[in-house]
């Protein structure tokens, strides 16, 4: 599995010091990165099975360190146990996405699909770039 982004990349993006951890951020969000990008045509390298276009990497990178951009916001944890569903004040209860009946605890940032989108690489609109 190919990390499109680096810590450098990173902090870059978000104008702040990438964290400790930006590696493993940097692999998940990869992971997610790959996973919406499973349709699209584009020439990758055999080895690193990264993309071989300047402009695709440069996608994935930016793609990437959004979804990381995504959980300094809103936290990694809200990617693993899916969003708050539900919270109950005087119970103090919370229910977080999880089951059939809600969403998937893995998703796509908004800014990470936005700029896959606007790259015409993604919903259905295979392109070579």
């Amino acid at each position: 599995m190919p990390t499109y982004a680096t810590s450098v990349q990173l902090a870059t993006f978000t104008g702040v010091a990438a964290p400790a951890d930006a590696d493993r951020l940097l692999l998940r969000a990869s992971e997610i990165i790959d996973h919406a990008m499973r349709t699209a045509v584009y020439d990758a390298d055999d080895t690193t099975k990264l993309p071989t276009d300047a402009t695709v990497l440069q996608v994935f990178a930016d793609a990437t360190c959004a979804q990381v951009e995504f959980w300094f916001a809103s936290d990694e944890e809200d990617d693993i146990l899916g969003p708050v569903q539900s919270v109950s004040i005087a119970g103090i209860s919370v229910q977080f996405g999880a089951g059939t009946d809600r969403t998937s605890p893995t998703y796509l940032a908004p800014r990470a699909h936005r700029i896959l989108v606007n790259s015409g690489l993604r919903d259905g609109q295979p392109v070579r770039l």
